[in-house]
C-alpha cells in the first residue's frame, strides 16, 4: 500500500486519538487532578509529531475482532501515554538535546519535570488499561512493561561484550520493543472480546512487526537522515552498542576489518565519532545493512500472514491498513 494512501486513510483515527488524548487531560485538569506546570510538559511531549502507531494498532485490531460500535480510543491512549513516557525518560538518561527535530523536554523544561512526566504518564497509562480494559489486559500490559525494563538491563550488561550473537541482539529488542507492540495488539482483541486463537495471532503479527519495527531503528541509526530522524546518525555506534547490522559484520568481516571494529568498540567514544564512515563501509560492505533488511522483511510477512485467520470481505480495509503499517514500519525514513 502506498504510504500516501496509508497516511490519508489514518488521519482521521490520529486526529480522533489527539482529541482522546486532549479530552482526558482536559478532564483531569478540570478536576485539579495535574498542576498548568505539569500540563504544558505533557503537552510538549504528547503533541510532538508523534505517529501514534501504538494506538492505532490497538483500535486496528479491535476492530478486526468486534462487530459493534464499541469506542476503544479512550484505551488506546493508554499506549501512547505509555510511549511517551519512556522516551522522555531515555531523553533524561541519554541527555538527549532534541526529540523530532525538537528541543527534548528535559532541555526545555528540567530533569525533574521530564521524570515526574514520565511517571505520571506511566501511571496513567496504567490507570486506564486497568479501568477500560480490566484486569486480564492490566496483567498483559505490566508484564510487557517489566520486559522492556529488564530488556534495558540486558542490553546494559552487554555493553561490554563484544562476541554477542543475533541470540542475544532478538533477546533485547525482544523485551524493549516486540513484547509491548504485542500486548498492544492483544489488548485490541480483548476488549473487542475475540476468542484465544484470535488473540494469539494477534500477538504474532505485533510481536513481529515491532522486531521489524526495531531492527529499521537500528539500521536508520546509521543510514537514516538525522533531519528526518531527528536522532544523531551514528549514535548507537558512538555508544558501543551492538545491533544487528554491526552483529552480522563481525561474523562475516574478514580478519583486519574484524580487528578495525573490534578496535572502534574497545577504543574511546570520539575515535568511534571520528571513524563513523569507515565503519559504516565495512558493515555496508560484508552486507549487515542488506541482512538486517531482509530479516525484517521476513518478520513482516510472518506478521502479515498471522492476520490470515481474520481473513473476509468485512476485514478487507482493515486487513489492508494493517498490512500497510507493517510495510511502513520496514520502509520508513524516520
Amino acid at each position: 500500500m502506498p504510504k500516501i494512501d496509508l497516511h490519508a486513510r489514518l488521519k482521521s483515527e490520529i486526529t480522533n486519538v489527539d482529541q482522546a488524548m486532549r479530552d482526558d487531560l482536559q478532564a483531569l485538569v478540570s478536576k485539579d487532578l495535574i498542576p498548568s506546570n505539569l500540563l504544558e510538559v505533557l503537552e510538549h511531549a504528547l503533541y510532538n509529531g508523534g505517529k501514534r502507531i501504538r494506538p492505532l494498532l490497538c483500535i486496528l485490531t479491535a476492530r478486526l475482532c468486534s462487530t459493534g460500535k464499541k469506542e476503544i480510543s479512550p484505551l488506546a491512549i493508554a499506549f501512547e501515554y505509555l510511549h511517551v513516557a519512556t522516551l522522555l525518560h531515555d531523553d533524561v538518561i541519554d541527555h538527549a538535546d532534541t526529540r523530532r527535530g525538537r528541543p527534548a523536554a528535559n532541555k526545555v523544561f528540567g530533569l525533574t519535570p521530564a521524570i515526574l512526566a514520565g511517571d505520571f504518564l506511566h501511571a496513567r497509562s496504567m490507570f486506564l488499561v486497568g479501568t477500560l480494559g480490566g484486569k486480564r489486559c492490566l496483567d498483559l500490559i505490566c508484564s510487557a512493561t517489566g520486559a522492556m525494563v529488564a530488556g534495558e538491563f540486558l542490553q546494559i550488561s552487554n555493553v561490554h561484550n563484544l562476541n554477542q550473537s543475533e541470540k542475544d541482539y532478538f533477546s533485547v529488542i525482544n523485551g524493549k520493543t516486540a513484547l509491548f507492540i504485542g500486548a498492544v495488539c492483544e489488548t485490541g482483541g480483548i476488549f473487542a472480546g475475540a476468542d484465544n486463537n484470535k488473540i494469539e495471532a494477534l500477538k504474532l503479527y505485533g510481536t513481529n512487526l515491532g522486531l521489524a519495527f526495531q531492527i529499521q531503528d537500528d539500521i536508520l541509526d546509521y543510514l537514516g537522515d538525522s533531519a528526518k530522524t531527528g536522532k544523531t546518525v551514528g549514535n548507537d555506534f558512538y555508544e558501543g552498542k551492538m545491533t544487528l547490522p554491526l552483529i552480522h559484520a563481525l561474523e562475516t568481516a574478514n580478519k583486519q576489518e574484524n580487528n578495525f571494529l573490534l578496535g572502534l568498540l574497545k577504543g574511546q567514544k570520539s575515535e568511534r565519532i571520528t571513524k563513523i564512515d569507515d565503519a559504516r563501509e565495512i558493515i555496508r560492505k560484508n552486507g549487515g545493512f542488506e541482512y538486517a533488511e531482509q530479516l525484517a522483511e521476513k518478520l513482516v510477512d510472518k506478521g502479515i500472514a498471522s492476520l490470515s485467520v481474520f481473513a473476509s470481505e468485512q476485514n478487507r480495509e482493515t486487513l489492508g491498513i494493517l498490512t500497510g503499517l507493517a510495510h511502513y514500519a520496514i520502509s520508513r525514513d524516520k
